[in-house]
């Protein structure tokens, strides 16, 4: 790993909490840029620009791999020009398993410390979450990654997809995979996906106190295209708990439409937050 990342720590990250107390702010709301991905692929400008219109405090990224200090075409630099031109955070991104490891993980470091970004998120391993051996394995992936970002200030994660909410071995397998990861690798909940999956999104916030520094909101149990507060979720408790017993940083929706085309889905989620107060 290049010398001058190791040198770089939390201090050049972008903080949505700049002059203000942590514990009177309200949690900042980014938006995961997979729900507007056609429009990313169409002008990520246009989409970040859009974005930040849209009232957005930040972004967050998907689908990188570590191969390259780009995404979506774009250099890191260019990128985080695009955040800074439009008042934007860096909120997070989405990576592969194997941007976390080998030569790919300088790489994705330093994009990320161009970036200002300190959470590392992979966004899903349905292989590996299959089998209780291999869910080990990914929790060692996890923690040596988490060891090599502390120094950096910086965060490894997993972000909940529904099939990691069943039974392996007899244990739900994301039970198994943060029973066995240290404290510091974020639980990205997603709520609508953990619900749909057949897990109990409150429940495990509960189990697991202090581990989600990033949550997905997202809804279940409503009419199609229907957002944030449309459906069935449980919302005062989750903030509750959120903002009460987990030390959550960033709220973070991903709602859109099937297509990943405009942003009707993510403005009225957004709205829909403003109304309850967030």
């Amino acid at each position: 790993m290049p010398g001058s990342l190791v040198h770089r720590t939390v201090g050049s990250f972008q903080s949505p909490f700049r002059c203000r107390s942590i514990q009177m702010a309200k949690i900042p709301i980014g938006l995961q840029l997979f729900s507007v991905r056609g429009e990313c692929e169409k002008s990520l400008p246009a989409a970040l620009r859009a974005t930040a219109e849209a009232g957005y405090a930040g972004a967050e990224p998907w689908g990188y791999s570590g191969e390259a200090l780009e995404w979506m075409g774009h250099p890191a630099k260019e990128i985080r020009k695009m955040y800074d031109d439009n008042g934007l955070v860096c909120c997070g991104i989405h990576l592969t398993t194997g941007a976390l490891l080998g030569d790919n993980l300088a790489r994705t470091i330093e994009l990320n410390q161009t970036l200002g970004n300190r959470f590392l998120i992979i966004a899903a391993d349905s292989q590996r979450m299959a089998r209780r051996d291999t869910i080990m394995e990914l929790a060692k992936i996890l923690n040596d990654a988490a060891e090599k970002l502390h120094p950096l200030g910086m965060f490894a994660g997993y972000h909940a997809h529904g099939f990691d909410f069943a039974k392996v071995d007899g244990e739900v397998a994301w039970d198994t995979l943060f029973s066995n990861t240290r404290p510091e690798v974020i639980m990205q909940m997603d709520i609508g996906n953990c619900a749909m999956g057949g897990g109990d999104p409150i429940g495990t916030l509960r189990k697991f106190p202090g581990r989600a520094k990033s949550v997905h909101l997202k809804d279940y149990g409503g009419p199609p295209d229907s957002v944030i507060g449309e459906g069935t979720a449980d919302w005062p408790t989750i903030f509750q708990l959120c903002e009460e017993t987990q030390g959550t940083e960033w709220y973070v929706v991903e709602e859109g439409s099937r297509d990943g085309m405009g942003f009707e889905i993510p403005r009225r989620s957004l709205q829909a937050l403003r109304r309850m107060g967030k």
